[in-house]
């Protein structure tokens, strides 16, 4: 395991170099419109953000699906997966300096997540991100959260906010499309 452990940090550490050379601000993102009623959808899954239009049966950029998911917690926004392994953070990886990650019901578009960060990332995001933790408690198993900027100390800005307001009916959809499946921790 520590074997495992210590190439994820040099991972980590290697991308947080390489991000260092292209730290950006993302004010510029396009906005989508909510299409989605978590009623009559069957599938979460999340894949790559893709100008194309694609169904649930383009899985082939499928990153993860709702079966993937062990729990989210709507309180700490921490997403706990069922195998937090090297192959799931691997495949998160090679999105690191891609525009983002799709979150879709069935074939209808729910939310975009900016982009995967990890702990050592330089740019600043007033948009949702999937953040990526190895400190805290058990520095051996990774934490995921979707929060909705990065740095934090960027929650308060007019910007994330404005965001935050605008991604509110479908951040509902989702922890309530979760909650019927029983995945919701409080």
């Amino acid at each position: 395991m520590k074997y495992q452990t210590s190439w994820r940090y040099i991972f980590v550490m290697t991308a947080a170099i390489l991000s260092l050379a292209s730290c950006s601000s993302n004010d510029n993102e396009q906005e989508k419109p909510f299409t989605t009623d978590p009623v009559e959808q069957t599938t979460l899954y999340v894949c790559e953000v893709s100008s194309e239009s694609r169904g649930s049966t383009a899985s082939i950029d499928t990153l993860f699906t709702e079966d993937d998911i062990e729990w989210f917690n709507v309180s700490t926004r921490e997403i706990r997966f069922k195998k937090q392994d090297e192959q799931l953070f691997n495949k998160l990886m090679k999105n690191y300096h891609k525009e983002g990650l799709e979150f879709r019901l069935g074939e209808s578009f729910l939310f975009e997540v900016s982009r995967f960060v990890s702990d050592l990332d330089c740019r600043i995001f007033y948009d949702l991100v999937l953040y990526y933790s190895t400190i805290g408690e058990n520095e051996d198993t990774p934490h995921y959260y979707l929060k909705d900027c990065y740095p934090p100390q960027f929650i308060n800005d007019e910007c994330t906010q404005a965001n935050i307001k605008k991604n509110a009916a479908q951040w509902e959809t989702f922890t309530k499309y979760l909650e019927g499946k029983g995945k919701i921790k409080k």
